[in-house]
């Protein structure tokens, strides 16, 4: 199953040849950028792509940006930050990683995706450069840039051009040798961290931190959520060394009130200064209501400043902070609370808790690791409340398959076990083994191909006339992604 880049032609429709021949070209682009490392194999160097950029005329200097790290949340906060941003009138970019079906999510404009016509002109206009650098780190034996470096300059360049006020930037993996980290944040924020990815950023917390950390640059404001004390450590220690002004989750802001409600929760947050009340969040778990909070802090920080100091001050001037409406450092009046409550309304973050189909219902979340897989099982009896669930699980053979599968256990009636684009998937042989030491064999049935085992499942679901049944898919994000095409194709 490959993993669509272009939207379909709309239903009913058929695509004029000028489209057609759009789509060919997004394919042989999309194409052209896989070619290189993916993005799991990890250069710590930032050499390459600044040197791409300085080539560029360094666009990552010309917008304010919003940086995020941490191990999970990182998407859904990265997502909630934009449109806050953009509810107070500022001209958006957003950068994510990974995508899910579409390449192009990974950069966007004010909201939306790029169009394959920006995505294929965004490409046009850095791989002269991209072309130059490679030919200069060949004699020494460098690899050409990355997919993910490349991707990282097409959205700078991209935002430079449009152009944007502020980008909400997604870390991919890490922080100091990350290749968005040659843009500069003001606000950097690190949501909760947890062990992943070892191999590239180390095998204990303090390490993996330590890498994280690295976005934190000299004056800036760094908003970090609740953290392990080891890695609480190590990021204040950065903190210091540069001198940024820290905001911590629990000390300067935090969650003060969260209420289930019908679509999601309602939640109260205790900003810098004011509390924001009755903001309804259409996302579900804790977890999701505390990502909420440090994405309006860091708003409010970018905003309105932090209150300590002149590195707070707000970097807007003119008509974008008239338009945007703040206030000057040091006031406690903070956002306008109607802004705020809007833009949390609207808020959505797909693959993440996310139903794709009723009657059973069948839910996506791309966990992939085992803190990843402790909130999603923490919020599926306070949100759905199943009477019997069937898990759909594939996992990358560089994760810990065992640790997640072992978080899901008490929340599963069964799982289903398979594998799912990714060349990175464990053997579902392999995972099956690895399932009935965990569940036990008559709770595990094992499917090589995704399609037989999401069809088995939701079958399962609604064994004997079962009533409140569903099916849970993850373990990855290409899981979700999948799922997440498998089903909006039998739904045409």
């Amino acid at each position: 199953m490959s993993r669509v880049q272009g939207r379909g032609p709309q239903r009913g429709g058929t695509r004029t040849a000028e489209q057609e021949a759009t789509q060919k070209r997004l394919r042989e682009v999309y194409q052209a950028i896989l070619t290189r490392a993916p993005e799991n194999d990890v250069v710590p160097s930032l050499d390459r792509i600044a040197a791409v950029c300085q080539l560029l005329g360094d666009p990552q200097r010309s917008f304010e940006m919003v940086h995020v790290t941490g191990t999970n949340g990182k998407t859904s906060t990265t997502r909630m930050i934009e449109r806050l941003l953009r509810q107070h009138g500022l001209r958006t970019g957003r950068f994510l990683s990974p995508h899910l079906n579409d390449v192009r999510e990974r950069i966007a404009l004010d909201g939306e995706m790029l169009s394959a016509e920006r995505f294929i002109e965004a490409y046009a206009e850095v791989q002269p450069y991209l072309d130059l650098v490679d030919a200069r780190s060949a004699p020494a034996g460098a690899p050409r840039l990355s997919f993910f470096e490349v991707l990282v300059a097409m959205a700078y360049a991209t935002f430079a051009d449009s152009p944007v006020d502020v980008a909400a930037v997604e870390v991919g993996l890490g922080g100091s040798w990350d290749a968005t980290n040659v843009g500069t944040g003001r606000v950097a924020v690190i949501t909760p961290i947890a062990m992943d990815h070892e191999r590239f950023l180390g095998h204990d917390l303090a390490s993996i931190a330590t890498e994280k950390a690295g976005i934190i640059k000299p004056g800036a404001i760094a908003v970090i959520a609740e953290q392990p004390d080891e890695a609480a450590e190590v990021l204040l220690a950065r903190a210091a060394e540069v001198g940024a002004t820290v905001l911590r989750q629990g000390y300067e802001f935090g969650l003060i009130g969260r209420e289930v409600a019908v679509g999601g929760q309602v939640i109260t947050v205790q900003g810098n200064g004011p509390v924001y009340e009755d903001i309804f969040l259409p996302l579900h778990g804790a977890h999701q209501a505390y990502n909420a909070a440090a994405a309006l802090v860091a708003v409010e920080a970018l905003l309105v400043g932090s209150g300590a100091g002149s590195s707070g001050s707000s970097g807007f001037s003119g008509a974008a902070a008239s338009e945007a409406g703040f206030s000057e450092l040091g006031s406690s009046v903070g956002l306008d609370i109607d802004l705020v409550r809007a833009a949390f309304a609207d808020v959505d973050s797909p693959g993440r808790m996310e139903v794709v189909r009723r009657s059973p219902t069948v839910l996506i979340d791309a966990a992939h690791n085992p803190a990843g897989a402790t909130v999603l099982a923490d919020s599926l009896e306070e949100a759905f409340g199943f009477n019997r669930l069937i898990g759909l699980v594939a996992v990358l053979a560089d994760k810990d398959a065992e640790g997640i599968l072992g978080v899901l256990e008490p929340v599963l009636d069964e799982v289903v076990i398979t594998r799912t684009s990714s060349p990175r998937s464990i053997d579902p042989a392999e995972l099956g083994e690895i399932a009935t030491d965990v569940f036990g064999e008559d709770r595990v049935t094992v499917f090589d191909r995704l399609d037989d085992a999401l069809d088995y499942a939701i079958g399962k679901a609604e064994e004997d006339g079962q009533i409140g049944g569903g099916v849970l898919a993850t373990g990855s994000v290409t899981m979700a992604a999948d799922v997440r095409l498998l089903l909006s194709r039998t739904s045409r």
